[in-house]
């Protein structure tokens, strides 16, 4: 089993968390909207797994390339 980790392509603000710690993700299913200069970033699964954790919650400031959440393969 891999890990992968999901990261931000953008400075911004965790707008909407969809999926949860446990969840299963399909690759390009939406786990989290992002928000960057009144922008919503969809964050998407890149692969196939189980989302093992999430590092952030709505409102929570994040940096570019900053782990958002990490995904079991």
């Amino acid at each position: 089993m891999a890990i992968t980790n999901v990261t931000s392509e953008v400075i911004g603000t965790v707008w909407k968390v969809e999926k949860n710690a446990g969840d299963s993700v399909a690759e390009g299913d939406l786990i989290m909207i992002l928000e960057s200069m009144k922008m919503e970033i969809p964050v998407e699964a890149p692969v196939a797994g189980s989302l093992v954790e999430i590092k952030v919650a709505p409102d929570d400031s994040v940096e570019e390339d900053q782990i958002l959440c990490l995904i079991e393969s």
